[in-house]
């Protein structure tokens, strides 16, 4: 962080500073402040520094300076600032507040933080903060709007950010009757409620987040505010590891040669973890996920990446060993509802004999049998002024006897287990009505 004596201001007499949020799991990274620092000494806080000329060149400074994982992040939002006068420092602060995602917990503190914690964010309300930090976060936390709008991230990645926004809101409400010290009361339930039902509208094609989002409510038997805050923490816990074991059950599969698309993080983390000698990867248009997949995977294993018109002709040029594939949503009857082209992958696989795996935690399987398909904008497929109607499917199905198995982290399950799965999980869906 920039000393208060070298600070700079963007046009008022506001000392402006920036405020990163780094997440892994679900958790985010609290500093502890050292005597180093000009003001707030002994306090925990996010990422900070001094803004000087430009904000978002800044914070990613004093990310590589104050934790050493400036090649770990990702941004995920950023956010307009907190404004706010500290009367004892006589002072005036704009907090301009960012969100990263982060892919490593390994931090090196500099001299300007004697301690870091990895934690959920209800706990800053009961640390010793610098001022605002909460305020900061919820600036840029995740919310129903951003889950809905997402176009960037898959099912399992929204679930767990649908299940932060239930814990956030359980925590502050669990705070703010401590503070007051008032009694439990219906109207936090209410609340929470209302709220888990808004998140089931956000996505609706989305059966993981529906799933999950039912189980912390339905787990949730107190019905109060602590109940839901335990439930979602709890359950974020057991996504996580849902995922994790998925992948691991399906990297026995990973050998030879592998074709995949789209951007799945358990796929990914299979393909890092198995032994495959190359990996085809389509780029996955309009969107370009497969790209993505491709440049991480890149430093570590052979990947080549090609069109999507070009998957038929890789698999029959190739020599491939199999298809491996992520799934947004599991059907009842064990159809794969996945990224566009998924079904052109698994069905020029079925031509070329080679087996097709689907990797997804069970909690993707659908309780309904209806299918319903997100569409991307006309422009990614066609922006000119003629006469066209245009489509752009950004999921597909893919049949039942296109997919050779299904890998959960309970292993590979049959058509007639992924029903049984279907069955429980419509058990957790009584919440809504108080059954």
């Amino acid at each position: 962080m920039t000393d208060a004596t070298d600070e700079t201001t963007t046009g008022d007499d506001a000392s402006h500073v920036v405020t990163a949020f780094l997440r892994n799991r679900g958790e985010v990274l609290l500093l502890g402040r050292s005597g180093e620092v000009g003001t707030y000494a002994g306090q925990w806080g996010g990422v900070s520094g001094f803004a000087e000329d430009d904000p978002d060149r800044q914070v990613r400074v004093e990310i590589a300076e104050e934790t050493g994982l400036a090649d770990a992040v990702t941004l995920v939002r950023s956010a307009r600032p907190v404004r706010f006068e500290d009367a004892d420092l006589g002072r005036e602060w704009v907090v301009h507040p960012y969100l990263f995602d982060c892919d490593s917990r390994e931090v090196a503190l500099s001299e300007e933080h004697i301690d870091y914690a990895w934690v959920p964010p209800t706990a800053m309300v009961d640390r010793e903060t610098v001022p605002k930090l909460w305020a900061a976060y919820e600036r840029v936390a995740p919310t129903v709007r951003s889950i809905a709008a997402d176009g960037d991230h898959g099912a399992a990645y929204l679930s767990i950010r649908a299940l932060e926004v239930l814990r956030d809101r359980a925590g502050l409400l669990v705070r703010e009757r401590q503070e007051a010290e008032t009694a439990e009361s219906d109207a936090e339930w209410d609340e929470l409620a209302e709220l888990a039902r808004r998140l089931l509208e956000a996505r609706p094609s989305m059966a993981v987040l529906r799933n999950r989002v039912n189980r912390a409510m339905a787990e949730a038997d107190e019905g109060s505010a602590p109940a839901v805050l335990e439930s979602a923490l709890a359950g974020i816990d057991r996504a996580l590891e849902a995922d994790d074991e998925a992948a691991t059950a399906v990297s026995e599969h990973v050998e030879g040669t592998v074709a995949t698309l789209s951007r799945s993080g358990t796929v990914l983390e299979a393909l890092r973890t198995g032994e495959p000698s190359r990996v085809y990867v389509a780029e996955s248009r309009p969107a370009c996920e497969g790209v993505d997949v491709a440049e991480k995977l890149a430093d570590d294993l052979p990947v080549t990446i090609h069109t999507d018109a070009a998957v038929a002709h890789v698999l029959a040029s190739e020599d491939v060993d199999c298809v491996l594939v992520g799934a947004d949503t599991v059907l009842p009857d064990g159809r794969v509802v996945n990224k566009t082209g998924t079904r052109a992958l698994a069905l020029a696989a079925a031509r070329e004999e080679v087996p097709v795996y689907a990797v997804a935690a069970t909690d993707k399987v659908s309780t309904r049998e209806a299918v319903n398909l997100e569409s991307g904008s006309r422009e990614a497929v066609y922006d000119g002024d003629a006469p066209l109607d245009v489509l752009n499917p950004t999921f597909d199905v893919t049949p039942v006897d296109c997919v050779d198995g299904i890998v959960t982290e309970r292993g590979t399950l049959s058509s007639a287990g992924i029903g049984e799965v279907a069955a429980e999980l419509r058990n957790l869906e009584g919440w809504a009505s108080g059954e």
